[in-house]
């Protein structure tokens, strides 16, 4: 194996005469040229070329050391091409000890690159768009080291601006791209939070260009690091200081958890220690920013993505204060109604925008446990995530439509989109205030027949908005999102506190506590597990808390005595047989009698359920029903399991539809027999709260009815405009059909009958 460059010695060295050469005089070409031998002679690498970014998203190879000199200018790789194209593709270092056994290789005989096996390549970026990639080869099968990729990288750093000032990607090469960045398009995504939004696109690009790399003075560079960072520190305590933020809740609490992101030590001397090797301070904020985004490539566990996504608006945030430049939030020129585009969003970061003006978000990560989502959803804003591609075919005042009620992305469309969507949105605004002034009408159907409408909550606010809809209370309260929020395990007089504002809140209003339902997508921040598989299917609420019963006795424990002479509803998730819910109600018996013995009161009525969320309790009800008070069928997770369908999976959001024969069949035995028992079942989740999707429901035997409190008001004008008799029967017809969907057929239904759907 040839020598190997050394550290960041080297590394400075190098930098310095990268950029005395390119800042040198001479024909752009020739520099070009004395570059890539420079590299390779200090990498000690028999090849290094340098591949820039054409119109049409072709790279083309502009110098070499080491492959033929015929082929600049010649040679040419599409996007994906090659493994040169596939660092473009992906925005990612790759080294390979043999690149010609690898999948992609793609072979130039122009070039004479048969003899080379090791290749190491990094992209050259410039406001999180690729332009070009560095990269280097040897003639043996080498393993370049973290130092030589890291090297690289910070060439390519370097090289970035000045290919820039050279003028080698001109204004109108980035004004070059193919045709799905001008044609109508139609993405999909994952709704964070409901809603539906126009408005043209931004960003999220600060627009920070970092001009120099090498420090020139190390003390200096750390003087101007501690200087930023406390200024960074201040800005964000006045921050919090806002008057809309000022309510206590889990959004406030996301927000102070992210001000201690900010003054955490290991952060801090990791730019530290960066500086120290010899970068400016911007430099070492972007090293280190980059380190996170691969380590985060390489994490499955969602929670903890999204927690790197707050660190990564941290770095954003320092490097704003360390150049003194203004964002992109700040600018005066934003339009007036606006729809924010980004990868990632760290929660402080959605607040710079002008609530005004800012529509809708959307993101190509993201999930619905992201600090982010949290503060969306407090400040009202329609929210996508997990939007592929959104980067990359999204330009700036592109006309977007977020359509958070079925998770999609309208970019560009047409004007007879746009007028519809506008159409639409009015007619929305003009029912939600009709829904509003009928809150004090009875959810009566006209044959007479009542139906309970409840809410689910995970935050301190929807408790609120439980009162404002006329609600009767709370079907389902989602108790781990407190859980989720904080960096340890709260303990138990925090729980207490917690739970007691919570049903201080609801006044006289019932609130049903479900148990930690953690695992699958909601992981904690403190909590280390084997990965599953399979996360949803895996190891996850109730399972965890039978085999973590501590865990789940302390949450037993603090809602026992916050519900002290009130009104307690306990729920277990995720229940797969009745043992299970056997094995739950034991340890809260004996949390029960603990609390008496130390001299606690009992709750004024307990009552304890269990979600029916796993189809293979439908053949246990009879057991379940006499040893419940109560059952809600979680559609979500029920639905997802009795189709064998990720719900999370854009590919298969619409594949398969609840309202189909065999899941309306399915839900109308579960109802008779509840019937029969005369047991209280109910129907949470997204199926609760969509007009004809809880049609059905009701046709099917529900009567209690969970779902997020916007829904409330359109759901309760339905039961008003329906007799629930003839609905019954015509159901008993749907379920007896072969079709895929009767979807059309149930709409068809309502619009004959003057159902308001």
């Amino acid at each position: 194996m040839p020598p190997q460059s050394t550290g960041w010695g080297g590394s400075r060295r190098l930098l310095r005469q990268v950029r005395d050469l390119m800042q040198s005089g001479g024909h752009w070409q020739d520099r070009l040229d004395r570059l890539v031998r420079l590299i390779a002679s200090d990498m000690v690498a028999e090849v290094c070329s340098l591949y820039v970014m054409r119109a049409g998203e072709v790279l083309e190879l502009f110098a070499t050391w080491g492959l033929r000199p015929e082929a600049v200018h010649r040679t040419r790789l599409r996007m994906g091409e090659g493994i040169v194209g596939e660092v473009a593709l992906t925005g990612r270092a790759l080294s390979l000890p043999d690149a010609q056994e690898h999948p992609n290789f793609a072979y130039r005989p122009e070039t004479g690159e048969e003899v080379y096996h090791s290749m190491l390549g990094v992209p050259l970026l410039r406001e999180g768009r690729v332009i070009g990639v560095l990269a280097v080869q040897n003639k043996t099968r080498r393993s370049y080291t973290d130092d030589e990729i890291e090297t690289l990288e910070i060439v390519a750093m370097v090289l970035v601006e000045l290919i820039g000032a050279a003028g080698l990607i001109g204004e109108e090469e980035e004004r070059h791209t193919d045709s799905t960045t001008s044609l109508p398009l139609r993405l999909s995504g994952i709704a964070l939070h409901e809603g539906v939004a126009m408005g043209e696109a931004v960003p999220h690009e600060r627009g920070i260009v970092i001009k120099q790399v090498v420090a020139e003075d190390v003390n200096s560079e750390l003087e101007r690091l501690d200087r930023s960072l406390h200024e960074m520190l201040g800005a964000l305590d006045t921050l919090l200081e806002r008057s809309e933020l000022a309510e206590s809740g889990e959004h406030r609490e996301v927000l102070e958890t992210y001000r201690m992101f900010a003054a955490d030590r290991g952060w801090i001397e990791r730019l530290r220690e960066a500086v120290r090797g010899g970068l400016t301070a911007e430099a070492a904020v972007q090293r280190v920013q980059k380190d996170m985004r691969t380590r985060m490539s390489k994490v499955r566990d969602p929670y903890i993505r999204e927690r790197y996504a707050d660190m990564e608006d941290l770095g954003n945030r320092l490097l704003h204060h360390l150049l003194g430049a203004e964002g992109s939030a700040e600018a005066g020129d934003l339009p007036e109604e606006m729809i924010l585009v980004a990868r990632t969003l760290g929660p402080a970061e959605l607040l710079d925008y002008d609530p005004q003006r800012l529509k809708g978000v959307v993101l190509e990560d993201g999930g619905p446990t992201a600090h982010v989502a949290i503060v969306a959803r407090a400040m009202g804003i329609p929210m996508l995530g997990r939007c592929p591609d959104l980067l990359k075919l999204v330009r700036p005042g592109d006309f977007m439509i977020v359509d958070g009620d079925h998770g999609q992305v309208l970019l560009r469309p047409r004007l007879s989109v746009r007028e519809h969507f506008a159409d639409a949105i009015e007619v929305r605004d003009q029912r939600r205030a009709a829904f509003a002034s009928n809150r004090d009408l009875p959810p009566e159907t006209q044959d007479g027949r009542r139906i309970s409408l409840m809410v689910n909550a995970g935050l301190l606010m929807d408790i609120s908005q439980a009162h404002d809809c006329g609600a009767e209370g709370i079907g389902l309260y989602r108790t781990e999102v407190p859980f989720m929020v904080r960096e340890a395990f709260p303990d138990v007089p925090t729980q207490v506190d917690f739970y007691d504002r919570v049903l201080s809140l609801a006044e006289d209003k019932p609130v049903t506590f479900r148990t930690l339902d953690i695992g699958g997508d909601k992981a904690l921040p403190y909590w280390s597990g084997t990965p599953d598989e399979n996360p949803v299917m895996g190891w996850r609420a109730i399972r965890i808390g039978l085999d973590r019963p501590a865990m789940l006795r302390r949450q037993l424990r603090a809602l026992l005595r916050a519900a002290e002479e009130r009104h307690l509803r306990l729920m277990f998730p995720m229940v797969s047989d009745v043992s299970e819910l056997a094995r739950a109600r034991d340890l809260l018996d004996r949390e029960m009698e603990r609390h008496l013995k130390e001299g606690g009161r009992e709750p004024a009525r307990l009552e304890v359920g269990a979600m029916l969320e796993v189809p293979a309790l439908v053949w246990q009800l009879p057991a379940l029903f006499a040893r419940s008070d109560f059952v809600s069928v979680g559609s979500n997770d029920l639905f997802q399991f009795f189709f064998a369908s990720d719900r999370g999976n854009p590919r298969l959001a619409r594949r398969y539809d609840v309202l189909s024969p065999p899941a309306l069949n399915f839900m109308r035995s579960l109802m008779q027999q509840a019937h029969e028992a005369d047991a209280q079942v109910s129907l949470c989740g997204e199926m609760a709260g969509h007009p004809l999707e809880a049609l059905a429901a009701l046709g099917c035997g529900f009567r209690i009815l969970s779902m997020p409190p916007a829904a409330v008001g359109q759901i309760r004008t339905m039961i008003r405009s329906l007799d629930l008799s003839e609905l019954e029967n015509f159901v008993d017809e749907l379920i007896q059909r072969p079709d895929h969907s009767v979807r059309e057929l149930l709409r068809g239904y309502a619009i004959d009958h003057g159902i308001s759907i």
